[in-house]
């Protein structure tokens, strides 16, 4: 058994506030402010007045157009988390299904690149698939309800990352990412492997891919996997 603890990390929804961006993408095009617009409560986005067409042409735009992946407000307490469980030891394998968007595959790829660097979020892989049962991780943080009970079926550890559209979907869930950090390090117990002592750091774990140490892994930088 390897020692390394592998967290598949999903984007939309867990580290990146897809509801809010996307909001602001509809008020856009409507031409409406967008406080007009009320909260994301369902996964398909019903509560807009959107079939699937319509979501799929607005989404389409929103990437392509807006630049949507690029400009999203990254969710509270995101990277902080993140730099400190990749500092106990974890691998971060973020998984993402972004390349639904027909000839958008160069933009959402870059744009989803340069914000996890802008946000100063730390990762080993970066995956872009639908299936995430067929990436290989010890446990998996998701907010979507089909993905998360994909996983589980297959004997998969799910954390489910708490949002209007998934309340009805059985724990264990976090409300926030204090929660899914707390998650994450009992897991890692739970499989036998012990948790890294934390790194005595003097600088913010935020600003960590700011900066010039950062690059020649002063700051507790994974130099072998370049994030």
């Amino acid at each position: 058994m390897t020692r390394e603890f592998i967290l598949g990390v999903d984007l939309d929804g867990v580290c990146g506030d897809h509801a809010t961006a996307f909001k602001y993408v509809v008020a856009a095009e409507r031409g409406v402010d967008p406080g007009s617009i009320p909260d994301q409560q369902t996964w398909d986005f019903t509560e807009w007045g959107l079939d699937r067409a319509g979501f799929e042409e607005l989404h389409r735009r929103a990437v392509l157009e807006h630049r949507m992946f690029r400009s999203m407000p990254v969710i509270t307490g995101c990277a902080e988390s993140l730099w400190r469980l990749s500092d106990a030891g974890v691998s971060i394998r973020i998984i993402t299904h972004r390349l639904y968007t027909n000839w958008g595959h160069s933009v959402a790829v870059s744009d989803t690149v340069e914000w996890l660097d802008a946000n100063s979020i730390p990762y080993r892989d970066l995956c872009f698939m639908g299936e995430k049962a067929d990436v290989a991780a010890h446990a998996y943080i998701d907010d979507a309800p089909h993905n998360v009970r994909a996983l589980r079926s297959v004997g998969a550890s799910v954390l489910t990352f708490s949002q209007p559209y998934n309340l009805e979907v059985e724990g264990p869930r976090a409300q926030g990412w204090v929660d899914a950090e707390q998650w994450v390090l009992d897991e890692i117990l739970h499989t036998g492997r012990s948790v890294a002592a934390p790194l005595q750091l003097s600088t913010d774990p935020i600003s960590r891919l700011g900066s010039p140490l950062a690059h020649g892994g002063e700051l507790g930088y994974d130099t072998d996997s370049g994030h």
